[in-house]
């Protein structure tokens, strides 16, 4: 696996050095692909190597060590807190958050393909997550659980949709344009809520450690692969107007 992601990587490098000048008009679309493509073939690897320890059970040890350093500090005031951050990365939360985002888009951006991709990454990550539970069917830590839970284990939910929601929000932060000040806030906010949610179901112990890794690698491809898909469409998007322009001059000049 490991050779053959280093081929593809390679292939990929040299065919972005031969094609591709930094003068192109279409040289900022080539260069996120090219940066969400090399983010989704290294996640898969990594997303692979990972599945398979889990489900050849060689990650328990890595996972129990994780588990009892971080449940050794759980105190009412800890248990509150996580249980709110926790809540933080439930539907309902991101109902809120989307639809906060998405009436910043459009009425102050004027932005309606922000608001469309937002949701085509949460809810298609979410779906994903459905799947891959299924897939791996690995069952929650044994441990005692301080909040309900219903669904399998592996990859954690909760992680991957963090991931997948504020991962993209910090890409689109990166998009519009903004003081650099408020683009770091905004960044390490949104970086620091992945981190606590995903922190949050191993504290609350219903989750292994690798299950929120497996879900941060996920939602980190999940991203990656909306960012090349989203970005190929831009191009094709900027290509087609510039055809038109063109032909629309030649028309005016053949008309003069």
């Amino acid at each position: 696996m490991v050779k053959v992601t280093k081929k593809y990587i390679n292939d990929f490098v040299e065919f972005f050095k031969k094609h591709v000048s930094r003068s192109h008009p279409d040289f900022p679309f080539y260069l996120l692909i090219f940066i969400a493509f090399l983010i989704f073939v290294l996640g898969t690897n990594i997303f692979v190597e990972l599945t398979q320890q889990v489900q050849g059970e060689t990650i328990d040890d890595f996972d129990n060590k994780i588990t009892d350093f971080v449940t050794s500090f759980r105190t009412p005031a800890l248990n509150h807190f996580f249980q709110f951050v926790t809540d933080l990365g439930d539907v309902y939360a991101y109902i809120i958050a989307t639809t906060i985002a998405a009436i910043f888009f459009f009425f102050k951006l004027k932005n309606k393909k922000f608001i469309l991709q937002l949701l085509g990454v949460v809810i298609l990550s979410a779906l994903a997550n459905m799947a891959l539970k299924e897939a791996f069917n690995r069952a929650r830590p044994t441990i005692e659980h301080m909040v309900v839970v219903e669904t399998l284990s592996y990859p954690s939910g909760h992680a991957m949709s963090a991931m997948a929601f504020y991962g993209f929000l910090i890409y689109l932060v990166f998009k519009i344009k903004m003081s650099k000040w408020l683009r770091l806030f905004l960044a390490v906010l949104f970086s620091a809520l992945i981190i606590f949610i995903g922190l949050s179901r191993v504290y609350l112990g219903v989750h292994f450690p690798s299950d929120v890794v497996g879900g941060f690698v996920a939602g980190l491809i999940w991203i990656a692969f909306c960012v090349v898909l989203f970005n190929i469409i831009d191009l094709l998007r900027q290509r087609d107007i510039r055809y038109n322009s063109r032909e629309e001059e030649e028309e005016n000049l053949e008309t003069d």
